[in-house]
């Protein structure tokens, strides 16, 4: 049985940790409000920016433009958006996990794959794979626009140069505070609504008069849309990244509870033995006196 000191320095210890994952939790919980805010204040700009851009591009051609042209696949490029910081339970290893999926299914169908990295979590582990084109770490506790921008830019231009012919965006999806799941959406080429899978249920739009043309519109829109998708992805990913480590903090600090529990019972056990040590060495001793 361990020592009474010992036992006192592990419960000791345990508590300190469990101060520290409390605090943790109570930081990411502060943190999540104002992610989830944004988020939220977001997703009605992106849906609604999607719904007008499928409206326009419904009857365009698919060759028309730089970024909806379709090609041959011959190399698939994934962005995979991740955080920066650990402590978030399962959060980032989900996504890999998809990722690393997705690039066993294309390697498998004989397609050369590479990997923009977003996030520090995602760059550490496939860094090694050599798959990585390009990384863009230590960005996601506090991303503007403008990041998203530039890696949207990054990844068109890339598109663009033939140096990929489809590429597909992974990141997690805050769904609640309890649930966050990894998704994948097309990213480019860019799809109009007569090529989606899913025609039979997409409302048909109306006829409409554009002012300037349809073509001018698209020219602007298509950067955009990569930028609005871009940033999105990041949105949901911060807002998921605080919910997931408040979650492990809560459940690291019920485990601390337990443990300091269980680590009191054997204290409590290892002092009554000595007292019952004790004591039997002065009943001895009153007995070898006696006789």
């Amino acid at each position: 049985m361990p020592s009474l000191k010992d036992v006192k320095m592990k419960i000791s210890g345990v508590k300190k940790t469990a101060q520290i994952t409390k605090a943790m939790n109570m930081v990411s919980s502060a943190r999540l409000r104002g992610a989830q805010m944004k988020m939220e204040a977001f997703r009605p700009y992106a849906a609604k920016f999607n719904e007008a851009l499928r409206s326009i591009s419904g009857n365009m051609k698919s060759g028309e433009f730089a970024l909806m042209q379709s090609r041959e696949v011959k190399t698939v490029e994934i962005i995979v958006v991740t955080s920066d910081r650990g402590l978030c339970g399962s959060f980032n290893s989900n996504i890999i996990k998809m990722a690393e999926k997705m690039t066993a299914r294309f390697e498998a169908a004989g397609k050369k794959v590479t990997l923009v990295c977003v996030g520090k979590k995602g760059n550490r582990y496939f860094r090694k794979s050599g798959k990585v084109r390009e990384k863009y770490i230590d960005i996601m506790g506090n991303f503007q626009m403008f990041n998203a921008r530039a890696i949207a830019q990054d990844v068109a231009a890339n598109f663009i140069a033939g140096g990929s012919d489809e590429v597909h965006l992974i990141y997690g999806s805050f769904v609640s505070v309890a649930r966050q799941i990894p998704k994948a959406l097309p990213f480019l080429p860019v799809k109009s609504v007569e090529s989606e899978e899913d025609t039979g249920s997409a409302k048909q739009a109306g006829d409409y008069i554009y002012e300037p043309s349809p073509e001018e519109i698209m020219e602007v829109l298509l950067p955009l849309y990569t930028n609005v998708m871009v940033y999105n992805s990041m949105l949901e990913v911060g807002a998921s990244e605080h919910a997931a480590r408040m979650t492990a903090m809560d459940n690291a600090t019920k485990a601390c509870k337990d443990i300091i529990s269980n680590l009191t019972m054997v204290y409590n056990k290892a002092r009554q033995a000595a007292i019952t040590g004790e004591l039997m060495d002065i009943v001895g001793g009153a007995e070898a006196l006696k006789g």
